[in-house]
């Protein structure tokens, strides 16, 4: 690669790494040569504005060999893109287009035209599931974002925002500017792909009136209002009571990132295996996440489970009321009519619940987890629900194993956690004293904490030294963001695929199950690994 287009290797985690570039196209057409001339070792790529987030199995290709075989590639040429076309029918009555004509100089009937005269490129998907960022169009419609976001954008807006333009497949908050609605989900499950539109297709907005936008809208109730199937049919375990909805996980949902699907998965993977060979199901099997205890179930039928995890108190008792012996850790028998209680767990937040021969559950896009931000897979399982055995001989069961040892004890309330991190990719975006900070003060894990990111509070904020805006780039789990308020979010498994936020660190992969056991009130001290530093490509390490 020649030294007109540079290349910047930081490092994110022990899998992954971000690469930054000079500019979207450039990205894209790296993107474009790795998907025509992969890189051994390589998993997944996610491309944004100017980077690619890259993770990559060590054990096959070290960072700074990919780094190397990354800046060897031509970005001279630039990609061309013939998608399909799709036309996104739009109603134009957007809350900020009054306020995009002002910005722009021109009329509210100009911006519509210039608008759907355009034909955009999705260059890439992210923020949510169905979320394309679309490029192209007319520069005249360039406009920043809000300088106050709104808490709640409804599903279906229309949006632009710098270069891109955008449709909100679901209610969530945001900062672009709206100009319109369209009736036409963006992101459907019954679909197939479910995302509206792919990267690569070419994008037309087309001005429709009220009357047609209301035809549509009842076409899609319509098509969505489907009659939910009842569950009479005896057998199964039966939900009494879930506090917190329950969870069917597994390993997670990978190689969906080119439709703005994260990964998802159990919290506690190493628990998740645990409960799956205590009844001897493959690893990988889904289970139920339990967050929190308070979950009762009454058997229908005979079964055997287990649970591991967050320790916390079993109660067993027979149809009869007598007390049977069950703890967390061994498996055990139920029969019909026995009921089985967890307790509130002293220590951890999440205990997973296995049954031999699996749970009967479909999975979604290829895997059984659900993700609470992208409201993607199984439905939660709440009071009245009724759990089944997968059907026939479910999975292949095995031996059970009698007990199986916690791979750590898990924190409580009160407790200080240490988290080993890797500095970066944005390390630079801090001043010296909050880079001393992170590294010295414990944070504390607030109430506002869910499976999507542990919002922490410590006792001085983190200041930025780059005050620019960062262009949305790729999130790994794990990675530690840190919002204008200057305290960090810690991303867990549902947190969106792409961020504008810088990174200052990334937990370390061997710690991320014990992050995932965190309760709310423990505090958490972060153990940088090694110093931030860009990833040098391999031939340069050893020149002078």
């Amino acid at each position: 690669m020649s030294d007109a287009t540079p290349m910047r290797f930081l490092p994110v985690s022990l899998r992954v790494l971000l690469v930054e570039l000079e500019g979207l196209d450039e990205t894209l057409a790296l993107f474009a040569s790795l998907s025509a001339d992969p890189v051994a070792g390589i998993d997944e790529v996610l491309p944004a504005a100017r980077t690619l987030m890259i993770r990559f199995r060590p054990e096959i290709v070290t960072p700074e060999k990919l780094a190397e075989a990354l800046r060897g590639r031509d970005l001279s040429a630039r990609i061309e893109r013939p998608g399909a076309l799709v036309e996104v029918p739009t109603l134009y009555d957007g809350e900020d287009l009054a306020e995009v004509a002002a910005l722009t100089g021109l009329t509210v009937a100009e911006v519509i035209a210039r608008h759907t005269a355009g034909e955009y490129t999705v260059a890439f998907s992210g923020f949510a599931p169905g979320f394309g960022y679309l490029v192209g169009g007319d520069n005249a419609l360039h406009v920043p974002r809000r300088r106050s976001p709104r808490t709640r954008i409804p599903a279906g807006s229309v949006a632009l925002a710098g270069p891109f333009a955008g449709v909100y497949p679901q209610e969530s908050p945001g900062g672009w500017q709206l100009i319109g609605t369209t009736p036409v989900p963006v992101w459907d499950l019954s679909r197939d792909p479910p995302a509206f539109f792919q990267p690569g297709d070419r994008v037309r907005f087309v001005s429709i009136d009220a009357t047609e936008a209301e035809r549509l809208r009842a076409r899609e109730a319509d098509r969505a209002a489907l009659p939910a199937p009842e569950d009479a049919a005896p057998g199964g375990l039966a939900v009494l009571a879930a506090p917190m909805p329950a969870l069917f996980q597994d390993r997670g949902r990978f190689g969906e990132t080119r439709q703005g699907v994260s990964s998802s998965g159990a919290l506690d993977l190493g628990a998740m295996r645990a409960a799956n060979r205590l009844v001897g199901n493959p690893a990988e099997t889904p289970v139920l996440e339990i967050t929190g205890g308070g979950f009762a179930l009454e058997a229908r039928q005979g079964a055997v489970v287990a649970l591991a995890g967050a320790p916390a108190a079993l109660s067993l008792a027979d149809a009869a009321g007598r007390r049977l012996g069950a703890e967390i850790g061994r498996p055990f028998s139920l029969e019909p009519g026995d009921r089985l209680a967890l307790g509130a767990p002293g220590r951890g937040m999440r205990t997973y619940l296995a049954w031999r021969g699996g749970f009967e559950v479909a999975p979604v896009l290829g895997s059984a987890s659900t993700d609470t931000l992208a409201h993607v897979g199984p439905p939660s399982v709440r009071a009245g629900t009724v759990l089944r055995q997968a059907a026939g001989a479910g999975v292949a069961a095995g031996p059970v194993a009698l007990s199986m040892e916690p791979a750590f004890v898990c924190p409580a309330p009160g407790e200080t956690v240490t988290l080993d991190v890797v500095m970066g990719p944005r390390t630079d975006w801090f001043t010296p004293a909050a880079l001393a900070l992170f590294e010295s003060q414990a944070f504390e894990v607030t109430p506002q904490s869910s499976r999507v990111g542990m919002r922490l509070q410590g006792p001085e904020p983190l200041e930025r030294r780059e005050r620019g805006e960062l262009a949305s780039e790729g999130t790994a789990t794990g990675a530690i963001q840190v919002p204008p308020s200057g305290q960090p979010v810690l991303f867990l498994a549902d947190h969106p695929l792409t961020g504008g936020y810088p990174v200052i660190a990334c937990v370390a992969e061997h710690h991320l199950d014990l992050a995932g056991q965190i309760p709310v009130g423990a505090f958490i001290r972060f153990r940088p690994i090694r110093p931030f530093a860009e990833i040098a490509p391999l031939a340069r390490q050893d020149q002078p």
